[in-house]
């Protein structure tokens, strides 16, 4: 379903060069559930950058669904790839109403604007929400600036399942969330991920989390995959396990260490 195939991506900053991924080999079928973990500069959101075409490798290939998409802009991979980010103020548009986030959402598989918030479309957004037990039904016509930060990435997540994508990224999606709102996002999450059996990178800081979803986990370091456990050896990996695997990378003061075990 996704394939990444020996890539690099390098940074120029002056006359100086940093190599932000080292020939990255990754696959994912269809249904797979991936969480990454990696110290600060480990690469980690630099190559969901890649994989959704935010930026473009310096070598290498990205392919979806068998078609390669290396040298396609974001924008037009964004009608199979969605992604939540880790700022609540950038997964949406806050000058908008929650049912115009909704319409943008649903006009991403070729529905206009004005038919995506006509009145059988608004009747369509309170099912989905009251679905997902999203509390926004009340607040189609709010602007999103009125909403916390857990009801924006609530949001987010409502505008994943519209959009039906083929290819869900999170990248660090409860890191700007109090500890009870991002449980109620990690629920969310987990739901509409098993409801659609849909293909997820989720990119976190959070090694319970790490462990608790999804069906395969991989540890970057410097641009590379250093580790990767899946089936029953994932279910049965503790959070010692993965701060054994830090240690012996001399990362001694990352934040991931600092995660409650």
């Amino acid at each position: 379903m996704l394939d990444v195939v020996s890539v690099e991506k390098r940074f120029r900053s002056g006359a100086d060069e940093v190599l932000a991924l080292r020939g990255i080999d990754l696959r994912l079928d269809r249904g797979d559930f991936l969480t990454v973990i990696g110290s600060n500069g480990a690469g980690k959101s630099t190559l969901l950058h890649v994989i959704s075409g935010v930026l473009f490798p310096t070598t290498g290939r990205v392919l979806l669904g068998g078609v390669d998409v290396t040298c396609i802009p974001a924008y037009r991979r964004a009608r199979q790839i969605s992604r939540i980010v880790q700022d609540p103020m950038k997964g949406t548009a806050p000058s908008m109403t929650v049912a115009e986030n909704l319409a943008l959402a649903s006009k991403r598989r070729g529905r206009t604007l004005r038919r995506a918030i006509s009145r059988r479309r608004r009747a369509d957004f309170v099912e989905r929400l009251s679905e997902l037990g999203v509390d926004l039904t009340a607040r189609l016509d709010d602007p999103v600036s009125t909403l916390s930060g857990g009801e924006r990435q609530a949001l987010a997540v409502a505008m994943a399942t519209l959009s039906r994508p083929n290819l869900l990224l999170l990248d660090e999606h409860t890191a700007a969330l109090d500890p009870k709102n991002a449980e109620g996002i990690v629920a969310l999450t987990r739901a509409f991920v098993e409801e659609t059996n849909l293909t997820t990178i989720m990119v976190t800081h959070n090694m319970e989390q790490a462990i608790e979803l999804g069906t395969r986990l991989v540890m970057m370091h410097k641009g590379q995959i250093v580790h990767e456990v899946r089936g029953q050896a994932k279910r049965e990996t503790r959070v010692c396990d993965l701060i054994e695997l830090f240690s012996r990378r001399h990362v001694a003061d990352d934040e991931l260490l600092l995660e409650p075990a």
